[in-house]
């Protein structure tokens, strides 16, 4: 009988709150590589840089400029409006 290694979930730290939490429970936001464009990644697999915020208002409210440093670039308040939009859906 093979022993199989238990598969760790990947952890990543929320920008706005600074926790570090399982992979799957935040949201992605990436800049993408070739023309600098900044969006949801609800995938987990664009590449590009990446950030990554707790499903939570008050995170986002926290995390704003620290994702423009993080990501080394403007982000569009378009991205900030889908951000608002997916955390409330999760609430709902």
């Amino acid at each position: 009988m093979q022993n199989h290694p238990v598969k760790k979930t990947p952890e990543r730290k929320c920008v706005g709150c600074s926790e570090k939490k399982a992979k799957n429970e935040l949201i992605r936001i990436v800049r993408l590589p070739d023309d600098g464009g900044v969006e949801l990644d609800r995938t987990g697999k664009k590449s590009g840089r990446g950030a990554y915020i707790c499903p939570n208002a008050l995170c986002l409210k926290k995390a704003r400029k620290r994702l423009e440093a993080n990501l080394e670039c403007k982000i569009p308040d378009t991205v900030f409006e889908k951000l608002e939009k997916e955390i409330e859906g999760d609430h709902e």
